[in-house]
């Protein structure tokens, strides 16, 4: 008679998931076991919260569930922030979590805590496997609710005894789903048509159900037909390249402050699979115009008109929503308008501003003269992971990106320490390419120990950390000059961190020293890190919350 542990692999293969993300405990010896049998791959880790962020990371990266594993008590309640994370940026992840006995629950069993119910808040969908039996069951559903619809993590807590139970007859797993499209209403493609048609400053932004949709080609092939400028944003980075001349870079105005002229003048504004959230400022009169009009198009009906009176909003799959648009809309290609000249102006200006900075002789270095000279000698075919600092981000702020899918953030949590387990995910995901984490100092400290995971795993990723010897953002939101509250941290030797646990490392404190400093931890073949030594000098970001705490 197979085990509750035998059925759980058995119906992973069935799902298709070949590997777990997990940290070992009591709980899943007999599932681990057994998963090392059948050959999944178990990529084991330091931390729970970090082996979920991984699994998110994974997941957005494939476009594809993925699973973890951890103890229960202790490890469920770590792995909450990861659950969390994922929550937010919407990603499918099957998060489980082995407990104590089902016969001794409520009974002062060791590490006994109500785990369905403190996941909850932050899934999709949660339940505790009953019977050993049920396993294929309950694992099928867990895929299918977090794969469909708008996606997002779900959660099953197994106690142990349902692993190592026997039993004689099994539930069949659900098949896999992985979410029809759902078409768009034909007439509203054509009043969206023809509100493009007769705006003067049209915009279209760009957000990640570009990339989940797998609409990226449709995006180009629309841009391209009727002349209309794009901005991109989160996992729509790279959907369009940020060389093409009709994108005019990222959509988020504390990075590009040209977008802060563009979205105040724009009349119409096509949003593509992006919530209108935080990062657009609500929609609000901040960012933009108060007659502007918009025209929603998601999948997840919730969000259309959430935070912004709608035109038109389209409750359907953007990829399908795209073809519909591109069969209305052509076949002859539109006239470009005189308003794109202006806001490739305005992107000009802002490009100027940077530039400015990039030319700084200070010392320790200026983020953005670090952040040019690494972009100058960088691998074409970088994937990047971004964590938090205010050091990272005069990276985000002057980095382009040409392809989709090679550019994660932390996502609306702002989980920072997470660009870590994040990166040793994007080298599981791209094993043929290079891959970057960039970090500040003070997220680099959450998840440190995951270095060891990159060099046990032979994740030849490189780290770069911008040490500006503190917590950069708080640091200026608390002023800047003078004293500082709880910001201030040492210059520590963070390559030699890296040394200490089998991977290589060396520091930078020049601009001389970069490129050979790159070429040095990109040709190594292990995990590097490089520890750049910079100045404190507030971002773009900072500038744009600083400013919004004023107002």
């Amino acid at each position: 008679m197979p085990t509750g542990a035998e059925l759980f692999v058995r119906t992973l293969a069935h799902l298709g998931i070949s590997q777990v993300f997990t940290l070992v405990g009591d709980h899943l010896n007999e599932v681990l076991i057994e998963s090392a049998k059948a050959g999944v791959r178990i990529i084991d880790m330091r931390h729970e919260s970090a082996v979920v962020h991984a699994a998110d990371a994974f997941a957005r990266a494939t476009r594809k569930p993925a699973l973890t594993l951890v103890t229960g008590g202790p490890g469920h309640t770590n792995s909450l922030t990861g659950i969390a994370t994922a929550y937010l940026n919407a990603t499918p992840v099957i998060a489980v979590s082995g407990s104590r006995a089902s016969n001794v629950a409520d009974r002062g069993a060791f590490q006994d805590i109500d785990q369905v119910p403190m996941a909850r808040p932050v899934v999709k969908w949660a339940a505790e496997v009953p019977a050993p039996s049920q396993i294929p069951f309950y694992l099928g559903r867990a895929y299918n609710e977090a794969n469909t619809g708008r996606k997002g993590p779900v959660h099953l807590t197994v106690p142990v005894d349902i692993f190592t139970g026997q039993t004689e007859q099994s539930t069949n797993p659900p098949a896999p789903l992985d979410g029809p499209a759902a078409p768009p209403d034909p007439h509203d493609v054509e009043r969206t048509i023809a509100a493009l048609r007769s705006a003067k400053r049209p915009v279209i932004i760009a957000g990640s159900g570009i990339w989940w949709g797998d609409a990226c080609e449709e995006l180009r092939q629309f841009i391209e037909l009727t002349s209309l400028p794009v901005y991109t944003i989160t996992l729509a980075k790279g959907a369009i390249s940020d060389e093409h001349p009709l994108c005019l870079g990222y959509a988020d105005p504390a990075l590009n402050k040209a977008v802060q002229k563009a979205f105040k003048e724009a009349d119409l504004f096509l949003v593509l699979g992006k919530r209108i959230d935080y990062r657009l400022s609500l929609g609000g009169p901040r960012l933009f115009g108060p007659d502007a009009r918009f025209i929603q198009v998601d999948i997840h009906p919730q969000e259309l008109g959430l935070n912004r009176k709608l035109e038109i909003g389209i409750c359907a799959d953007v990829k399908s929503t795209l073809r519909s648009m591109i069969a209305a809309a052509g076949p002859a290609k539109w006239k470009p308008l005189a308003w794109l000249d202006q806001l490739r102006a305005w992107r000009s200006e802002w490009q100027a501003h940077l530039d400015q900075q990039i030319r700084s002789t200070i010392s320790p270095l200026h983020p953005a003269a670090f952040f040019a000279e690494f972009k100058r000698c960088a691998p074409r075919d970088l994937v990047y992971s971004w964590d938090g600092g205010d050091v990272v981000h005069w990276g985000r702020a002057t980095h382009p990106m040409t392809v989709p899918g090679r550019w994660l953030r932390l996502g609306p949590l702002g989980t920072i320490g997470a660009g870590l387990p994040n990166g040793l995910a994007l080298q599981l995901a791209h094993p043929d390419k290079p891959v970057v984490v960039i970090t500040g100092d003070g997220s680099l400290g959450f998840y440190i120990a995951e270095m060891d995971s990159a060099v046990r795993h032979k994740l030849p990723i490189v780290v770069i950390v911008g040490n500006d010897g503190g917590w950069g953002i708080e640091r200026e939101l608390q002023g800047g000059a003078g004293k500082t509250v709880a910001c201030e941290l040492r210059r520590t030797r963070y390559d030699e961190v890296m040394k200490g646990f089998g991977g290589g490392g060396e520091t930078i404190d020049t601009l001389e020293q970069v490129r050979p400093a790159i070429e040095r931890a990109f040709s190594a073949g292990v995990p590097y890190c490089l520890n750049v030594n910079v100045s404190g000098v507030r971002s773009p970001f900072t500038d744009w919350q600083i400013a919004g705490k004023k107002k």
